[in-house]
């Protein structure tokens, strides 16, 4: 056990699937589950999950935290990827990202 307890950890999501909001359909290679962590948390996290798929794979991360979703988007480009969109859900944002 850690300081702060067990924490999620990104979790593979073999075969899952997305709908973004002009009906595409996308494959999600990792979902990174943020929810109730504060920054800069879901940063890191994302981060991580990123460097461990491939070249055009995609994340989903959940966040809650309304300056998370905010800071995710323009640190794509450090992380070399690309924010695909942003998806509000009655209980979270789910954050899009493809590894370049």
């Amino acid at each position: 056990m850690g300081l702060f307890g067990n924490k999620k950890k990104a979790e593979d999501c073999a075969a899952t699937e997305a709908t973004l909001s002009d009906g595409t359909t996308i494959a999600v290679a990792r979902s990174v589950d943020c929810i109730g962590d504060s920054c800069p948390r879901p940063q890191l996290m994302t981060k991580k999950a990123v460097k461990e798929i491939g070249s055009g794979e995609v994340v989903e991360v959940l966040v809650d935290n309304p300056s998370s979703v905010e800071a995710l988007p323009p640190m794509c480009d450090e992380m070399g990827a690309v924010h695909v969109e942003t998806i509000q859900a009655p209980r979270c944002w789910k954050v899009y990202i493809r590894k370049d």
